[in-house]
């Protein structure tokens, strides 16, 4: 090979020789889905103090003037009948339909119901077998405050407290079958120490006085004094005297709008010895105004109103959160239970109530 002659390219490189492409390794996609996993946690807990601060702040901040009119019967009329419910049992921890507390919201129903310019009676319709005296008294202040008429309509039953907050209205309209009356008190409690003695159980009690555990539990009925016996009987008198009281100045057609209600017969308190009676014994002893429904609620309303037509509006309240979730913010004691073989109604001891035991089974 000639000395100037150019250099001979080979046609391939030897395999060894070969230039080999190098490959970037994909990377790893986990912390795309780690970082979505952690937004969406945060996103969720964000929304989890959020709805707890609305729980917690639901009852505080509560407006009383957050309601809205439901219409149950429209018309051209400007005037309003507003319709107030009460169901179940009357009591201090008692909750409505909306979540609210019971007396908390008949108070705030008829203020709304004063306060308004168009409504021109109240139609309170009741369905309670009663419940505890307080409660029962703090409605029937209520209604008797009203500065516009109450017609009172009750329904199936309407008994003790029932007729309770119900006896300070201006007018009350039964039906015939309606469960009433039931005028008295009863205070009810339980004794276990037969069956603690069965179980082996000896109660250890320090008091401060001799009738500091008058009601208690662990003492059977012949431990009972006589001393305490009497204690407990003058509590149930005087508040049965106050329950007899109602029922008399709540009927005295001087505290009513109308002059052609019924009163009270001569021997009424024959009949407030805890007895029930139908709308028609009610009515022949004077305890309601008339027989009826909600549609005769409505007609009287219109006219002790003195209005010609009237629209019939009820009250809606906000859902209270705080009662849709009572388990946050509340710590529940564990409980013992016991299988007594028998249903017992479900009133707490050494509490005074205005309630027929006979509705409760």
């Amino acid at each position: 090979m000639s000395e100037n002659a150019p250099p001979v390219i080979p046609a391939s490189l030897p395999q060894s020789q070969s230039t080999q492409t190098s490959v970037c390794p994909k990377k790893s996609r986990g912390w795309m889905w780690f970082s979505f996993f952690l937004l969406f946690c945060i996103f969720c807990g964000s929304g989890f103090f959020l709805l707890l601060g609305m729980v917690g702040m639901s009852t505080a901040s509560f407006e009383e003037n957050t309601y809205y009119e439901q219409s149950l019967r429209d018309n051209d009329s400007s005037n309003k009948i507003a319709v107030i419910d009460l169901n179940g049992m009357i009591a201090s921890f008692a909750v409505d339909a909306s979540g609210h507390n019971l007396v908390q919201s008949l108070k705030r129903q008829f203020k709304w119901a004063n306060n308004d310019s168009d409504v021109k009676a109240i139609l309170f319709r009741i369905n309670s077998p009663g419940g505890e005296v307080l409660a029962s008294d703090q409605i029937a202040d209520i209604v008797r405050e009203s500065s516009k008429p109450v017609i009172s309509v009750m329904g199936a039953v309407a008994a003790s407290g029932g007729y309770y907050v119900a006896a300070p209205s201006d007018w009350i309209i039964a039906h015939e079958l309606t469960i009433t009356g039931s005028i008295g008190v009863i205070m009810s409690g339980y004794s276990v120490r037969n069956l603690m003695d069965k179980a082996g159980v000896q109660p250890i009690v320090f008091k401060s006085g001799k009738n500091k555990d008058m009601l208690s539990m662990n003492k059977r009925e012949e431990d009972i004094t006589d001393e305490e016996r009497q204690i407990v009987e003058d509590m149930i008198g005087e508040t049965f005297g106050r329950f007899k009281k109602v029922v008399r100045e709540g009927r005295a057609l001087d505290n009513r709008d109308g002059e052609d209600g019924e009163t009270l017969s001569k021997d009424w308190e024959t009949f407030a010895d805890g007895r029930i009676l139908s709308g028609n014994k009610a009515l022949g002893q004077g305890f309601v105004d008339e027989l009826g429904d909600f549609d005769d609620g409505i007609a009287r309303a219109i006219e002790v109103a003195d209005v010609s037509d009237a629209k019939v509006i009820r009250y809606n309240q906000p859902m209270n959160f705080s009662m849709m979730f009572p388990f946050l913010g509340k710590s529940e004691p564990q409980q013992i239970k016991i299988d007594w073989g028998v249903e017992l109604p479900k009133l707490k001891a050494g509490r005074l109530y205005f309630l027929s035991p006979t509705l409760l089974y």
